[in-house]
């Protein structure tokens, strides 16, 4: 059986200021913006060559606006690998990005945690090379 995980649906508020943080600030690359209906878009973001791709889901009612930014109950939500993290991390403090754990060295890589737009937290990881 060949299976993968091809999507992962974000909760945001508006599509375009999403379509902004994800592609403008964390580098990643839009590749789909189709309209459905008059209020709904199919938009997928994902990092440069990734095969996952992130589906951006407008909230279109109240459980779901209260789960914008907040989808995994204030724990890591998604885990973002860098093949370069000193390049990523200056990244993220340039465009004032919001830090909660600072880098830090652990048995499998480096990693910081950070907060997107809404958020929602994420590790940054350049993991170890196993030989």
């Amino acid at each position: 059986m060949n299976r993968k995980i091809a999507h992962i649906a974000l909760v945001v508020k508006e599509y375009d200021e999403a379509i902004e943080f994800y592609v403008n600030k964390l580098n990643f690359e839009l590749l789909e913006d189709t309209q459905q209906d008059e209020n709904k878009r199919w938009v997928l973001v994902a990092p440069k060559g990734n095969s996952v791709s992130l589906l951006l889901a407008k909230a279109d009612n109240e459980l779901q606006r209260n789960s914008i930014g907040n989808q995994s109950g204030g724990r890591v939500f998604l885990f973002l690998h860098t093949d370069d993290f000193n390049r990523d991390f200056q990244n993220l403090n340039a465009h004032k990005i919001k830090i909660i754990r600072e880098p830090k060295v652990e048995p499998y890589g480096t990693v910081a945690v950070f907060e997107d737009l809404y958020g929602n937290l994420w590790d940054l990881i350049e993991p170890k090379i196993n030989n």
